[in-house]
C-alpha cells in the first residue's frame, strides 16, 4: 500500500466517523437547548447541524459530479441564504444527523470503489478555481470538526447555567 493509499483510507475513516461524533455532541439536549443562543450573533446547535446537512448534500453532489463529468462546474453557495430560506428553526435535529449519516455512508461506498488516481479528478469551483475530489473530501471531512468546536462551545454554556 502505497503512502497516497494510506493518508486517503486515513481521510475516508475520519470522513465515515463524522456523524456519530455530531450524534455524540448533540445527544441529550432539549429543544430549547438546541435553539438557545448562548453567544450573541452566532447560529444555535440546530442551525449548524442544518447547515452541515444542507452543505454536505452540496458536497455529496460536487464530489459525484467530479467523478461522473469531465471538469464540471461547482457552484458556491452562501450558507446565510440557506439559513434565511430553508427553514431551520422547523427543521428536526434528528432527522438531519440520519441524513448526514446516510450520505456520507453512500459517498463512502462509492469513493472506496474509485482508483486512487480518480481522487485528482477535478471541478471548477465558482469562486475558489479548481478543485480535485481529493479537495473536496479533505474539506468536508473538515466541515463537521470545524463547527463540532461551536457545538461544544454552546453546549458547555448551555449546561453550566
Amino acid at each position: 500500500m502505497s503512502q497516497s493509499d494510506v493518508s486517503l483510507e486515513a481521510l475516508l475513516r475520519t470522513y465515515e466517523t463524522g456523524p456519530e461524533q455530531l450524534m455524540s455532541a448533540v445527544a441529550g439536549l432539549s429543544d430549547d437547548q438546541l435553539d438557545a443562543q448562548p453567544v450573541a450573533g452566532r447560529w444555535s446547535v440546530r442551525q449548524v447541524i442544518c447547515h452541515l446537512a444542507d452543505f454536505e448534500i452540496v458536497y455529496a453532489d460536487r464530489m459525484k459530479r467530479v467523478l461522473a463529468e469531465d471538469n464540471p462546474t461547482l457552484m458556491s453557495g452562501d450558507p446565510n441564504d440557506f439559513a434565511r430560506r430553508l427553514n431551520y428553526a422547523s427543521r428536526n435535529v434528528g432527522e438531519e444527523l440520519q441524513l448526514i449519516h446516510q450520505i456520507r455512508r453512500h459517498v463512502a461506498g462509492i469513493l472506496r470503489s474509485c482508483d486512487v488516481e480518480e481522487f485528482q479528478r477535478t471541478g471548477v469551483h465558482s469562486t475558489d478555481g479548481p478543485l480535485t475530489l481529493e479537495t473536496l473530501l479533505e474539506r468536508v471531512t473538515g466541515h463537521v470538526p470545524h463547527h463540532l468546536t461551536f457545538i461544544e462551545e454552546k453546549r458547555r454554556l448551555l449546561l453550566s447555567n
